[in-house]
This record gives C-alpha cells, sequence and structure tokens, in this order.
C-alpha cells in the first residue's frame, strides 16, 4: 500500500524530519510484520536486478529494523559476486568501501555500524544497495539525514557508472519525498514484492 502524500508543509529541512518519524514507526510496523521479508527480497533482486558479471556489489550491514541483507549477500556470494561494505568517515564526506567474505571480522564504528576491518582491501562497487526510510517510484530516496550516500553517490557517478539499488520494504513506499539539489536519486528499487527500474518507471516481478 502506498501511504498518501503529508499535507503542505514548511518546504525542505522540516518536511524531511516529520517524513522520517512517519516512516520510521512504518518501517518498525513492516519489519514486525514480514520478518521473512529479506529472503524474500533476496530472491526478486537475484531475479530482476542489473547486475554485471563479476560486478562488486555493496550491500549495508543492517541495524534495528532495516531490511535483512543476510540473505542476499548468501545469494550473491554463491553466484560468486564480490561483497563490500560501506565504511563511514570521521569527517562529513563520501563513504568507502571494503570487501567482505563470510567469517571475516566486523567491529562497530562510532555509530555502532559493523564495518570490516581496516585490513580488509578498499574496492570501487558497481552496484550501491542503500538502507532507506522512504522511497518513490521515480527514485526519491528519504535516508537518515546524513548525506553520507547523496555525497558518495555524487562523487561515483562523475567518476564513471555506478548504480544505486534502494533495498526496502513494500510499505516504506510514498508518493512523495522533499527533494533538495544535492540529493541523488535511485537507479532502482527493490521490495519483498517486486523490482522497480525508477529510472524508465518499469516495473517487473511483482509477487
Amino acid at each position: 500500500m502506498i501511504l498518501p502524500p503529508l499535507p503542505p508543509l514548511t518546504p525542505g529541512f522540516a518536511s524531511k524530519e516529520i517524513l522520517r518519524l512517519r516512516m520510521a514507526a512504518a518501517r518498525k510496523e513492516a519489519a514486525r510484520a514480514r520478518p521473512d521479508a529479506g529472503k524474500h527480497a533476496a530472491r526478486v533482486f537475484m531475479e530482476h536486478a542489473p547486475l554485471p558479471e563479476g560486478a562488486i556489489v555493496s550491500l549495508y550491514h543492517p541495524m534495528k529494523d532495516e531490511l535483512d541483507t543476510k540473505p542476499l549477500a548468501e545469494a550473491l556470494l554463491a553466484k560468486g559476486f564480490t561483497i563490500a561494505l560501506p565504511v563511514t568517515p570521521k569527517r562529513r564526506g563520501r563513504l568507502t568501501f571494503r570487501a567482505f567474505r563470510d567469517g571475516d571480522p566486523l567491529h562497530p564504528d562510532r555509530y555502532g555500524i559493523m564495518t570490516p576491518s581496516e585490513k580488509a582491501p578498499e574496492v570501487r562497487p558497481v552496484l550501491i544497495v542503500t538502507p532507506l526510510l522512504a522511497f518513490t517510484r521515480t527514485g526519491a530516496r528519504l535516508g537518515y539525514g546524513g548525506g553520507y550516500y547523496d555525497r558518495t553517490l555524487a562523487a561515483l557517478r562523475a567518476e564513471g557508472d555506478v548504480l544505486a539499488v534502494g533495498f526496502a520494504y513494500a510499505a516504506q513506499e510514498v508518493e512523495i519525498v522533499p527533494m533538495s539539489k544535492r540529493d541523488e536519486r535511485l537507479d532502482w528499487i527493490v521490495t519483498e514484492r517486486e523490482a522497480i527500474d525508477a529510472r524508465g518507471l518499469r516495473i517487473s516481478g511483482r509477487a
């Protein structure tokens, strides 16, 4: 079900913060209602997402009620893809990415996000799977407000090809997300129900 748009609000920061509160609650409820959503989303991803052969794919290590990426990591590794995890910089900047294999040690950063050891090799992914609070079918993404993925995607897109894939519960879809010039759009969104090509508004894999 797509949530209806919010009533008119003051543009910019205030409207985003209100939407973040609303969608955090919606995601929490979706996680409670669909504990198996990560498994189904992984299947949809592997069947429909544009995966170049031998691609390096960056995942996120799930926190709290974020959609679980562990089934997706297992599926990608089984098919021979290289997995990476993002590393948050100490100062506001872009993310870096380090390779990760099953069994590699992970350590919490200052935000509590599990990240690879500094000994893990740094890599450049061609496909970045992002967490989010809300999305639209045209690729608008509501994150947590730090801007890390926006800065990272902008830099990587300036250097060459990279695809951003939002990984979310279907219940996180909304009609409108307030966007600024610094906000980067998603190329695809994958949920437990479908894969959405946000670039051309093509929909596949509906369950």
